[in-house]
């Protein structure tokens, strides 16, 4: 009896110390300035782009550093030289960072003009514009000796290559995608800068890290009165500040230390996720799934309309949903997450690699694909487990009262139940 109580009191120490050095880890960002060296990128009338987006690059890192001694700033270049694309995300992958930022000018033809801001997260282009802005990015890998080995076949001047972006099975996208649309937010209000959006499109850098991210377009070098503004130092730091503000208003959000959401202590002890999505105050949630149960499934929301047509197709394919066994209303219900794509797969689409028991909700304009649905963290975390050889980046969420629901909190409750 004694020797379980001296157990118990070195485990919550251990606990304790395994808390607070979590919670001390530095938050690290990674401040990529796009092109350099030999690879000038954009080229306008009286500057290169490598030039401009390591200005506001290092101005961005400085207000950060000034501002936030706390945060790690890493910047993949400091100077004028070439680092290889897929050396930009290792250092940021090596690194362990938390946020990744990539900057860069955005240029047009001879002949065309266009001004403004513009920010994108990585997805599939669903306009030429978009296309053409990441094959000039990606292009920079022809630089790169034995590029073809390096990025396995990938060309940047084949639409076909880009084909891999549609579907997305990336944990960070939600806040990579809320970052984006914070940054743009306040630069183009602080900075008073046109805006151009947020955009999805395929950018290798941002496919190649492990952290949210974005890449900033911060303006068109080939249109004269931009290309003049990007080269002012007085503009440059209302673009960096604005980018600064952007920044400290997601830190402020997400980087509230390493916490553990559940550790049980009994024998029947719930299993915490090893991929954490990302719990963020979500838009409300819509379903608009084909239910079928792998596990006890759970009452969904609502259908919200993705695109008509396709929608028609999927509703065919739709089943009555079963409640979980002895839910509450107030019951948190655990899914895994295995896929987002930008539209509705048609059944039996590759990309669900033959699973038909599947839902989907939308949510930011992305069609969410899910398996399974119970009230029991555990029999999830399992499922989870099945699916990792097919879906290496499957994760847990959660739902309540028919809405998405931070994962944390429903581990929280779900042990909260279960011990009542």
């Amino acid at each position: 009896m004694f020797s379980k109580k001296i157990l118990s009191l070195v485990a919550m120490w251990l606990l304790l110390v395994l808390n607070a050095f979590s919670a001390n880890k530095r938050f690290t960002l990674v401040i990529d300035a796009g092109h350099g060296g030999h690879d000038a990128g954009a080229l306008g009338t009286i500057s290169k782009e490598k030039d401009i987006n390591l200005s506001v690059a290092l101005a961005f890192g400085r207000y950060v550093e000034r501002n936030q001694p706390d945060v790690r700033v890493v910047y993949t270049r400091k100077t004028d030289v070439f680092i290889p694309l897929k050396e930009r995300a290792n250092i940021a992958n090596r690194a362990n960072a938390d946020l990744f930022i990539s900057v860069h000018t955005n240029a047009l033809p001879a002949g065309k003009i266009a001004r403004g801001f513009e920010t994108y997260t990585l997805g599939m282009h669903r306009a030429k514009d978009n296309l053409d802005v990441a094959m000039r990015e990606n292009s920079v890998i022809s630089m790169e000796k034995g590029y073809q080995q390096t990025y396995q076949g990938f060309d940047p001047r084949s639409s076909e290559s880009y084909i891999i972006f549609e579907f997305i099975q990336g944990k960070n996208m939600e806040r990579s995608v809320e970052l984006a649309r914070m940054i743009q937010k306040s630069v183009c209000t602080g900075a008073n800068r046109p805006n151009k959006g947020v955009h999805q499109a395929g950018f290798l850098v941002l496919r190649e890290t492990s952290m949210p991210g974005c890449l900033i377009e911060l303006g068109f070098i080939t249109t004269p009165d931009e290309e003049q503004l990007l080269n002012s130092t007085n503009r440059v730091d209302d673009i960096a500040r604005g980018i600064y503000q952007a920044f400290a208003q997601y830190k402020d959000r997400y980087d509230k230390g390493v916490s553990v959401p559940y550790r049980p202590t009994d024998d029947n002890k719930a299993e915490a996720p090893t991929i954490v999505p990302s719990d963020y105050k979500e838009e409300k949630t819509l379903a608009v799934a084909k239910p079928a149960t792998r596990s006890t499934r759970a009452a969904q929301p609502r259908t919200a309309p993705v695109r008509k047509v396709e929608e028609q197709e999927h509703k065919q394919n739709q089943k009555k949903v079963v409640k979980a066994q002895n839910q509450t209303k107030d019951e948190p219900v655990f899914k895994v997450q295995i896929l987002a794509s930008s539209r509705v797969l048609r059944t039996g689409d590759c990309h669900l690699k033959g699973e038909t028991e599947y839902d989907s909700y939308q949510e930011n304009g992305m069609v969410k694909y899910t398996m399974g649905a119970s009230t029991n963290y555990n029999e999830i975390y399992r499922l989870r487990k099945s699916l990792l050889e097919k879906f290496p980046e499957a994760f847990i969420i959660a739902f309540k009262n028919g809405q998405k629901y931070d994962v944390g909190q429903a581990i929280r409750e779900y042990k909260q139940n279960k011990n009542k």
